[in-house]
């Protein structure tokens, strides 16, 4: 018998936030655990260092799309940027808000620098993005 109305479907469970406790990661080595702010800060790099649909190991919807943002000019990368910077960062659902970005070039890098407000407060992320 299939439900009449989606709202009986609605009382078989309740959402709940999972803990963020995870591994602290120094290097390529795990060094303890970390949680809260920390663990945040740690998951937005690991975020915007793994490239979105190219690992099956992960979901789509973990990553950020840059590698075919190479070669763009200066004022439309910044812009692709903080949209897929963004996009990428609010999948995690402890982040609130990504804003005021800052870019500056290298020799075949960005380096951007944002704030991020979470559930446990607002921190300043700056990440090297190579090949952009």
């Amino acid at each position: 018998m299939t439900p009449k109305t989606s709202t009986e479907l609605m009382h078989d469970f309740t959402v709940v936030q999972q803990p963020g406790k995870t591994y602290r990661i120094e290097g390529n080595r795990i060094a303890g655990y970390t949680d809260g702010l920390p663990a945040v800060v740690q998951a937005a790099r690991l975020i915007l260092s793994t490239e979105r649909f190219m690992h099956p190991l992960y979901s789509w919807n973990y990553g950020a799309e840059l590698t075919d943002l190479f070669g763009l000019a200066p004022p439309l990368l910044h812009t692709r940027l903080r949209q897929r910077i963004t996009e990428a960062l609010l999948q995690d659902d402890r982040i609130r808000e990504v804003a005021d970005f800052s870019f500056s070039h290298g020799r075949g890098a960005v380096a951007v620098t944002c704030t991020v407000k979470t559930i446990y407060g607002t921190t300043t992320i700056t990440e090297v993005l190579n090949h952009v």
